[in-house]
């Protein structure tokens, strides 16, 4: 997926983007301020790697990280309608997950949460399984499945 198609959609729409992210560290946004005049559209990205991060920045519940975990799709809903609440956007993708190594049997290395939220309401979250790829190849394929999840919210 094409960060510069990205931008451009959203300037089509007229709507402005931002990014919830922890195991990508901030990839998406990175990727998406890699071409010139991303600012038009692109309003802020946060980086909330630790769960104190994900309540202080985002207004994730504590609750929420206790029942399901930080890698849920709960949480990961809960990201993105706190950046939307924090930002100047109007359409937010969220990703939590486990980049390795490590992971458990019950939430295994490779285990990514994703989350869309538009308007202050989230839209639509999954669990997607890349699997024990290593840690660069997860947090990379997780960065591209979220930019193709943004291009998706964009074209009816």
């Amino acid at each position: 997926m094409n960060p510069a198609d990205i931008l451009q959609a959203a300037r089509v729409w007229g709507w402005r983007l931002t990014t919830a992210e922890s195991c990508t560290g901030g990839m998406v946004a990175a990727a998406l301020t890699d071409s010139a005049g991303a600012s038009d559209v692109f309003d802020r990205g946060f980086v909330t790697y630790s769960n104190a991060a994900k309540v202080e920045m985002l207004g994730v519940s504590p609750t929420t990280l206790d029942t399901h975990g930080a890698v849920s799709e709960e949480v990961a809903r809960e990201m993105a309608r706190g950046a939307l609440a924090h930002a100047d956007a109007s359409l937010a993708v969220a990703i939590t997950g486990i980049a390795g190594p490590g992971g458990s049997g019950v939430k295994p290395e490779g285990r990514v949460c994703f989350a869309l939220a538009q308007d202050g309401h989230a839209l639509w979250s999954e669990t997607v399984e890349f699997g024990a790829l290593g840690r660069a190849a997860v947090r990379k394929a997780a960065r591209d499945h979220a930019l193709a999840l943004l291009m998706r919210a964009m074209v009816p």
